[in-house]
């Protein structure tokens, strides 16, 4: 498969341009011409700002407090690279490499718009860089999300000009070594560059992509096994008639019906008991609509808001080349998108709650009507009793990671910078929200699948049956108790991968909606 061009504009750029780096891929980036003449103009606005004498913040001052600390012009230079050193104060884990990579691409494409006074040069650069699989190493913690994602792109910078380590292919090294295997020379920044590749907001919209591309994923997943789920309990398919999602007037919940209808689509499981004594079903089956498709409503506001963000220019301060006019602004500020990924970190929870809530429906034997765990020989084999109790502890810690960063804030800098947006926090915790939601859909997959076998001779739905089918490709009949840690891992995996989707959506021969 050949890897994907992506003609870097700071307009154009979309969100599922960068999926392909969240699945273990590549992209070839360039700049376009238009893109190219753009940071020229700026880079000279610079030049012929410097050149002037004229005092403009972070071009001939300090920064911060130090803002009134005129620079002569001799140390401009000295200036930038200070700036990116000192700021190098990240602590705690490495982000992961694709996040790396992303905020890589989302930098280049920031400052390609032409407001930010970089060479075209230092651009090329990082292009060559990000094409020779050279990943900066970039501690997680650090940053309060503004004036940006100061420390942790600051360690992403530090990497090119030869500070601190990065990575090429698995092995991790110093950054210098790693240049010098390369063939290239550390960047040497100029007046401007240092804050402009610090200033802004990529790390937090970096990890945030990432996770509303999972999200996506998963949000079509739930659907999936949320059928076979309510096929191994016996549901009804009523409660996703098409005139109850237009009385409700929410295009999530309709989104949400309309998949559950096609993954239900010519189940046996359902027509058998069509007159059965069941009046209604537990929330967990019945409300699905309601439930997975007010986590569809937030992914597409999310969405919208983050599809912007990865286009705006977020460095500081803003060059105008059209009027010569260079203005001290408020560009990094990551509160947009601290709010709309705290609002992310909440979908997910909702999914996991409803997911261990159907878990709880298939185990218990009081609420199933199927043996005790789904096992077929309750008493001497456990079953899935603690399976059940492993998704309700990943929901349980959830809602301590769902208290929402954007609503915190402490002043830096000497009182300067007195309101931040805790960005990277909330993307953060959205990560690791994420990550348990995943394991929680695993843990019901495997329910799901082990309830349909006390009536496998029923075909469940198209979609529904292609899940299960996938599962047992994988994953055997829970006979007799075993080590399940694996099964859930497997399971995970299929999810995490797609394919649980992709082998649905064939069957149905439709997509299924996020």
């Amino acid at each position: 498969m050949s890897t994907p061009v992506l003609a870097l504009d700071g307009r154009s750029l979309s969100l599922s341009d960068l999926q392909p780096l969240f699945r273990g891929g590549d992209l070839e980036l360039t700049l376009t011409d238009a893109a190219r003449a753009a940071v020229a103009s700026s880079r000279a606005l610079v030049e012929r700002t410097v050149e002037s004498g004229a005092v403009v913040y972070g071009l001939t001052t300090g920064f911060g407090r130090l803002k009134n600390v005129a620079i002569e012009a001799g140390d401009l230079d000295t200036l930038q690279r200070n700036l990116v050193l000192s700021h190098c104060c990240g602590v705690g884990e490495p982000m992961p490499r694709a996040e790396v990579r992303t905020a890589m691409v989302l930098r280049i494409n920031g400052l390609s718009r032409g407001n930010s006074g970089v060479r075209v040069e230092l651009l090329e650069q990082w292009i060559r860089l990000f094409h020779a699989g050279f990943v900066p190493y970039v501690p997680q913690q650090g940053s309060v999300g503004a004036s940006g994602d100061l420390a942790p792109l600051s360690h992403l910078a530090a990497a090119t000009m030869g500070y601190g380590r990065a990575y090429l292919g698995d092995e991790l090294l110093d950054a210098s070594e790693a240049l010098a295997r390369l063939g290239m020379a550390p960047i040497e920044l100029v007046a401007k560059e240092g804050l402009a590749l610090i200033n802004g907001t990529e790390i937090m919209k970096a990890t945030g992509v990432g996770v509303v591309l999972r999200a996506a994923e998963l949000s079509r997943c739930a659907d999936a096994i949320a059928s076979l789920s309510l096929e191994g309990l016996f549901g009804s398919v009523k409660p996703f008639d098409p005139r109850l999602a237009e009385l409700k007037g929410h295009a999530g919940h309709a989104r949400a019906a309309s998949n559950m209808r096609a993954l239900l689509a010519n189940s046996q499981v359902l027509d058998s008991h069509t007159d059965c004594d069941r009046v209604q079903d537990p929330y967990c089956l019945r409300c699905i609509p309601q439930i997975h498709g007010a986590v569809k409503t937030a992914l597409a506001h999310v969405s919208e808001v983050l599809a912007g963000e990865i286009n705006a220019v977020t460095d500081n301060p803003v060059l105008f080349p059209e009027t010569g006019e260079v203005i001290s602004a408020g560009q990094f500020h990551g509160q947009p998108v601290s709010m709309v990924l705290d609002y992310l970190g909440l979908a997910l929870c909702t999914l996991a709650n409803v997911s261990e809530r159907r878990v709880e429906q298939m185990v218990n034997p009081d609420l199933s009507r199927l043996p005790a765990f789904l096992t077929p020989k309750p008493g001497l084999n456990s079953g899935m009793m603690i399976a059940q109790v492993a998704a309700a502890a990943l929901a349980s810690e959830n809602k301590i990671y769902a208290h929402p960063a954007s609503v915190d804030t402490v002043p830096t800098s000497a009182n300067q910078e007195d309101h931040v947006s805790m960005g990277v926090t909330a993307a953060r915790k959205a990560r690791m929200i994420c990550d348990n939601v995943e394991a929680v859909l695993a843990i019901e997959y495997l329910c799901a699948a082990q309830a349909r076998e006390f009536h496998s001779e029923l075909r469940a739905g198209v979609g529904a049956q292609a899940a299960y089918d996938l599962l047992r490709e994988r994953v055997e009949p829970l006979d007799v108790d075993r080590f399940l840690h694996d099964d859930i891992e497997a399971a995970r995996a299929l999810i995490a991968s797609g394919e649980v989707t992709r082998r649905a959506e064939a069957a149905m021969g439709a997509p299924l909606e996020a």
